[in-house]
């Protein structure tokens, strides 16, 4: 991830040390932050909701600096990494913890920590595929996302009638649920970039495809991390994907617990498989 937004300096007064006149007397840390996040959507929209606010960042960090007394900066470092990544649109984050008046015994310039941490967002990729050797195809589009994507799951291979479109094959379908810590708009470039290697083109809607990726779900509706986002390039969730099939099948399969935001209510995946049609599903 490229974007980032940096907030450096930010300084407070502690008392963190294994000594007991740190405890005592305290001390001045200076902390630096850096966020890795997508800023293409605010930079797009001017909208403040987009972004993370930094005045905020900078809030807990003097928070945590004057908070309760820890011995070691490196738990100071985890404590303001966590509260950055808490904030949903973050997706790393780079801390460092200035110690300057540390009580070394030798003549010195700084001492400091760094830590680097990243979210692990957890995702819902819809795989398909009715032109050539669709299951072989699919199973090559998960090797090819590579570390995209980490801790995978893929659900069994089914068959499917094409939905709409002109006369065409029978798809092959997938579903495979994972974790990334890349963005929404990331992720779905790495998605494009599979399918165009694997022979991917655009010219008939709901047309025979050698591949097609679409991510479904970004986040957990559980706990109202999913990203929700309705704009030209991406919709999230994705939004037919209540109504289809071949992708609520098999994503119960491999995930009997998942959940999909539906309008503005949170539903689980195998109540709303029982409401669709599934006579055309059949499994390899």
């Amino acid at each position: 991830m490229t974007d980032r937004i940096g907030l450096l300096g930010v300084r407070a007064r502690g008392f963190h040390g294994v000594l007991p006149d740190e405890k005592r007397d305290g001390q001045d840390f200076v902390v630096d932050v850096v966020l890795h996040l997508d800023l293409a959507p605010a930079g797009a929209s001017d909208d403040l909701e987009r972004t993370v606010s930094y005045a905020e960042v900078g809030a807990d960090v003097v928070a945590r600096v004057e908070g309760p007394s820890l011995d070691l900066i490196e738990s100071l470092a985890e404590q303001i990494a966590g509260d950055a990544l808490a904030r949903p649109l973050v997706r790393a984050v780079d801390v460092t913890v200035h110690k300057p008046s540390a009580p070394v015994g030798v003549p010195f310039g700084d001492v400091s920590v760094n830590v680097h941490r990243r979210r692990e967002v957890p995702v819902v990729i819809a795989l398909g595929a009715n032109l050539g050797d669709s299951a072989r195809t699919l199973q090559a589009a998960v090797d090819d996302l590579g570390d995209a994507v980490r801790g995978v799951r893929r659900a069994p291979f089914v068959t499917t009638e094409p939905v709409g479109g002109p006369d065409q094959p029978r798809y092959t379908n997938s579903v495979l649920v994972a974790t990334t810590s890349l963005s929404p708009g990331e992720l779905l470039e790495r998605l494009h970039a599979v399918e165009a290697r694997h022979g991917r083109v655009r010219e008939v809607r709901w047309g025979a495809r050698t591949l097609d990726l679409d991510l479904v779900q970004y986040g957990d509706p559980r706990d109202g991390s999913d990203v929700i986002r309705d704009a030209p390039e991406l919709t999230l969730p994705h939004p037919r994907a209540h109504e289809r099939g071949f992708v609520l099948q098999p994503w119960s399969r491999v995930d009997p617990e998942a959940v999909l935001r539906v309008g503005g209510e949170v539903r689980r995946v195998a109540e709303l498989l029982a409401e669709v049609a599934t006579d055309d599903i059949e499994e390899l």
